[in-house]
């Protein structure tokens, strides 16, 4: 019997993705979790063979639980997504994810590749692995990355200021640009759309 850990901050998708996997013989969902952090501390606690994690997902996202989990236990983890970003497959892959597939996999299909997976097989999805081949390159300096990561938050300047080690007009000044390399109106904005690419 393969143990599954399901997480996703959508009640209604996670209820019926459990109810899928558990009409399989060969599965059972021993935890369903709402955001990250409970995501964690349930794989800590329950030690499952398969944690199944929405990428985005409150409070930091998929992947960070992923890189978590991973860390401290020999669980496998598969990520499923609405549009993945080639860099975010690539950090993915770094930390060990075992998975990677787009939220429109059939349920059917997810069986099997979590069976895949549990025998020590990968399974990542055709399109986001050719997208991954293509992808641009970051138009962002690691300083800029690294107040958008702290913007991420909803921080504000003093906060994302004290979190870097840096004057806030200077936070200010990597955030201005960020966002004008970016083209977008908002640093949260800017934050989400590296956010989205994989940059941080």
């Amino acid at each position: 019997m393969i143990r599954l850990l399901l997480a996703d901050d959508e009640d209604l998708l996670r209820s019926a993705l459990a109810a899928l996997l558990g009409l399989e013989d060969d599965l059972t969902v021993v935890a369903e979790a709402a955001t990250s952090t409970d995501a964690v501390r349930l794989a800590r606690e329950l030690r499952p063979d398969i944690a199944v994690l929405d990428l985005e997902m409150p409070p930091t996202d998929g992947l960070r639980a992923a890189e978590e989990i991973r860390a401290a236990l020999s669980t496998q983890v598969v990520l499923v997504t609405r549009h993945a970003r080639p860099a975010v497959l690539r950090r993915a892959l770094a930390a060990g994810v075992r998975g990677f597939v787009p939220k429109t996999t059939p349920a059917t299909r997810l069986a099997e590749i979590i069976r895949d997976i549990a025998a020590g097989r990968r399974y990542v999805d055709p399109d986001i692995a050719a997208s991954a081949l293509t992808e641009d390159d970051c138009p962002l300096t690691d300083r800029e990355l690294e107040v958008l990561r702290a913007a991420r938050t909803g921080a504000s300047i003093a906060e994302i200021a004290t979190e870097v080690h840096l004057a806030p007009g200077t936070v200010r000044n990597y955030l201005s640009s960020a966002m004008s390399k970016l083209s977008v109106p908002t640093r949260h904005a800017a934050a989400h759309r590296a956010w989205e690419q994989g940059w941080i």
